[in-house]
């Protein structure tokens, strides 16, 4: 019984650390991804964005209250990512600047909505990556 016991009990430890993997070509058929940040003095907070998906690399646009969240975060560069039911703790926000003209284009292709969004201002093209 006690063999039992130890055999169900490492079983449930494993599985409880198993991680979804970060997947970016299943990540292009979602519309949004949410990420953590956390100012500081202030509570954690969710912020829901679009995303594409460009040459395997999944890449967010930011407008400016996002981007001042991202800019202000106590755990920069690193956030965590709520996408397709998963949660990953330790993804890595890099800046992207030479990517913007062109998740710019993806998002209009992605987003009809786009044709007026494409519009307002976004200060912060940004890769995320895990790690």
């Amino acid at each position: 019984m006690r063999r039992l016991l130890l055999a169900l009990s490492a079983l449930a430890l494993s599985a409880s650390t198993v991680r979804a993997e970060w997947n970016p070509a299943a990540f292009s058929s979602q519309d949004t991804l949410e990420f953590l940040t956390t100012a500081p003095g202030e509570a954690e907070h969710w912020s829901t964005v679009w995303l594409v998906v460009i040459d395997g690399q999944v890449y967010i646009r930011l407008g400016t209250r996002a981007a001042g969240r991202m800019d202000t975060n106590t755990t920069k560069p690193i956030v965590k990512v709520r996408i397709a039911g998963q949660v990953y703790d330790r993804i890595t926000a890099e800046p992207a600047p030479d990517h913007a003209a062109a998740v710019a284009n993806a998002m209009h292709d992605k987003y009809w909505s786009d044709v007026f969004v494409r519009y307002f201002n976004h200060p912060l093209t940004m890769r995320l990556v895990p790690g």
